[in-house]
């Protein structure tokens, strides 16, 4: 667990309140994200309003009074969304979520990271798991962490999105729990490419088990915890978009291996795949830090056209033998 920031008491019996009341709640972004959070909020009698830039309501109306402020919009839109939030003076009692997963290009930073930069002052949480939005919208079982140094507003967030089917999971690293659901999306690619070619099950285990420590290398050296990898924002996160043809992230590795085009797999996506974007920052992080990310690094070459897929298995199945190194993940102290 991190350390919890200190905050105002005033702030504290504020958050208090929205744990045991009906609360106003912005989820910004009405993509099947954004609508599946505002499902659960509803089921549990808040008030809800739903933005998008395609919609009548206005930033400002939206955000408005609101108790609680979800970001769920892509990671193309976050830099210039929290631009036009600072700009509103939103009110400190309101709790800043973030539901995004990716990294930015321009400055390699995480959503909460972005929003931290912006509002330092509040009260900002990430929310991150295994969570399929077309499971949940079916009243499937599933779980998500609620991540936040602020412990009042992550338990805050906990109580209004909990429901029968969805059960919450507090954590105090909000950096990690938001890297594993923003590195496992590279990974899933890797698996839908092994899917995609029948590589089998033996191939597919493997995969997923060694693309574990490289996600836990990564994450630590962009700050995260290591145990927060093994929890449901990153293994259970992993497992859910690793194996499923409802991840988006999946699908793209599963078209390329198909022998498609990259543009006709996101067209047909209709939405975005974060995976895409995450591969090549991860990747020029790797080159500036020198690390040793072998299945990014496949990834990443697979979608700029520079390798085929049946070529970045056997360059992984082509490397040095060594020993399976399970200090680092045990290394959680």
């Amino acid at each position: 667990m991190g350390v919890p920031s200190p905050v105002p008491v005033a702030l504290n019996q504020v958050f208090e309140t929205y744990k045991h009341n009906q609360v106003t709640l912005t989820i910004l972004g009405s993509g099947v994200w954004g609508q599946t959070l505002a499902g659960l909020a509803l089921a549990n009698q808040h008030q809800v309003r739903l933005w998008s830039r395609r919609q009548g309501l206005t930033l400002e109306q939206a955000v408005a009074g609101a108790d609680l402020v979800i970001s769920a919009v892509s990671m193309a839109g976050v830099p210039d969304l929290a631009k036009e939030l600072e700009a509103l003076a939103i009110a400190p009692t309101t709790i800043l979520v973030t539901a995004t997963k990716g990294l930015d290009p321009a400055t390699t930073l995480t959503p909460s990271q972005i929003f931290q930069q912006t509002f330092p002052g509040h009260a900002l949480v990430v929310l991150s798991g295994p969570n399929l939005a077309g499971e949940i919208q079916q009243g499937l079982p599933a779980a998500t962490v609620i991540a936040s140094r602020q412990e009042t507003a992550a338990e805050a967030l906990q109580h209004v999105l909990a429901t029968e089917t969805f059960r919450t999971y507090r954590s105090g690293d909000p950096l990690g729990a938001e890297l594993g659901g923003t590195l496992k999306n590279v990974m899933a690619i890797a698996v839908g490419v092994c899917d995609g070619l029948k590589l089998g099950a033996n191939a597919r285990s493997a995969l997923i088990t060694r693309a574990l420590p490289e996600l836990i290398r990564i994450g630590t050296h962009l700050g995260g915890q290591a145990e927060t990898f093994l929890g449901l924002s990153g293994l259970g996160d992993m497992l859910a978009t690793c194996t499923s043809a409802l991840s988006r992230n999946y699908r793209v590795g599963y078209g390329l291996a198909q022998g498609k085009a990259l543009e006709q797999i996101l067209r047909e996506l209709g939405s975005t795949a974060e995976g895409v974007n995450t591969a090549q920052v991860v990747m020029a992080i790797a080159r500036r830090d020198t690390l040793s990310l072998p299945i990014c690094d496949q990834v990443d070459r697979l979608l700029r056209g520079q390798i085929s897929a049946s070529a970045a298995v056997t360059a992984l199945m082509e490397r040095q033998l060594k020993a399976e190194d399970y200090q680092q993940l045990l290394r959680v102290g």
